[in-house]
């Protein structure tokens, strides 16, 4: 058993002990945290929805005609019509036969896992997976096998004749912004005999045309979507501003999670209103594209100036730009150097990355402005011990 009081002494002494802050008032790009307003980085509402008024408003007349709690899990006597029109509206934007609403990202992943597999099956995993599928994976009991990130041929030399292998792989990488190669794990699976389930929770509503998301950004759509990646999963708290998630695809598996998925049963529904807020916030997602496109044009505009720097960036074309620190006290001194500057972007460190490469995990939202962009650029320059202008200097006299 964990000694408390010694482990949580290890955390301090490794850099790794974490810290809630304390927000006041809404989500925004400019939030209040603990008594300071900061230019903020470091949100996941990509779209700015999260504190949108007709968003609140629809959550408003959701609480005034339906009450705030639920009441009881969708199975008993909490399966309200605003979460049917909502599972609707899901299924209808990413174009599958039906969505299930969960409760959050997390509990839909481990709720489709364990609902599949079991002992005697085998679950491949991408080894830069979000923890929720890893875990997923465990309580299912099946046998676990994880590949190097996106390493297609190691994948399949791990696949075996048969049923029972399920392919589960993040959209987007949440810590790096990259996609997975969709198309590839598709066409591996169709010819492996085995289940592709993809966790799009920060590529719905931020890539494609439409905002369907990963899928749609790579190509797949429609019809051809659902036969490539049978199992999708999307979470609402990110780029659709409110809270919850949904798995959507054919109507026999919706059918049997309703059945076998024990974090969907066993849990009380989502607040009725709060599934009126977020159809309202979905709506607005969808006609309004104008929020991608600025989206995009904030991203290009700071990789053009983080390119300018010398700063080395992952090649995502999402929201999701981290600058590798290295080590934990190096990641640390960047985000205290950017709060000292009144912007905010926390430090990632492990086990949430792997060691060696803590880092500062910049993310932006429809809402920020080129000037805050331009700011956070010059901040960035001035950071101290900056190891990516030494590196080029280096290569420089090479």
């Amino acid at each position: 058993m964990i000694q408390i009081a010694a482990e949580l002494d290890r955390l301090r002494d490794a850099g790794l002990y974490r810290q809630r802050r304390l927000l006041a008032g809404p989500q925004a790009v400019r939030p209040r945290i603990d008594g300071r307003e900061l230019l903020a980085f470091c949100s996941n509402d990509y779209l700015g929805l999260a504190a949108h008024p007709a968003v609140i408003e629809a959550l408003r007349e959701g609480a005034a005609r339906d009450g705030v709690g639920s009441g009881a899990s969708h199975l008993i006597s909490g399966h309200h019509e605003a979460h049917e029109a909502l599972e609707t509206a899901l299924a209808a934007f990413v174009g599958r036969e039906r969505a299930l609403l969960f409760s959050t990202g997390y509990m839909a992943n481990l709720g489709v896992i364990q609902a599949l597999c079991g002992r005697g099956d085998q679950i491949l995993a991408d080894r830069l997976n979000h923890a929720s599928l890893v875990d997923g994976a465990r309580l299912s009991q099946a046998r676990l096998r994880r590949y190097p990130h996106a390493d297609i041929d190691r994948l399949q030399g791990m696949l075996i004749n048969g049923n029972g292998n399920l392919i589960v792989t993040d959209g987007v990488f949440s810590m790096d912004g990259d996609l997975a190669p969709i198309p590839a794990l598709a066409s591996l699976a169709s010819h492996s005999d085995a289940l592709l389930m993809v966790d799009d929770a920060h590529g719905i509503g931020v890539l494609g045309a439409g905002g369907r998301g990963s899928l749609e950004h790579l190509g797949l759509d429609g019809p051809e979507a659902q036969a490539a990646v049978p199992i999708l999963v999307g979470t609402l708290g990110k780029a659709i501003g409110t809270f919850g998630a949904f798995v959507a695809g054919s109507a026999e598996l919706v059918e049997l999670l309703i059945q076998r998925a024990r974090s969907y049963i066993y849990t009380t529904a989502l607040p009725p209103a709060l599934a009126t807020a977020t159809l309202k916030a979905l709506q607005i997602a969808q006609q309004e594209p104008e929020r991608r496109e600025q989206l995009q044009h904030l991203i290009s505009r700071f990789r053009a100036g983080a390119y300018s720097l010398g700063l080395a960036l992952a090649d995502s074309p999402t929201p999701i730009q981290p600058l590798i620190a290295g080590d934990v006290d190096t990641a640390l001194r960047w985000s205290r150097y950017l709060e000292d500057n009144d912007i905010l972007v926390t430090a990632i460190r492990p086990p949430t990355v792997p060691q060696g490469s803590a880092r500062l995990r910049i993310t932006f939202s429809a809402a920020h402005q080129a000037t805050d962009v331009d700011r956070l650029l010059e901040t960035l320059a001035r950071l101290p011990e900056q190891q990516w202008v030494k590196e080029r200097q280096a290569k420089q006299q090479r």
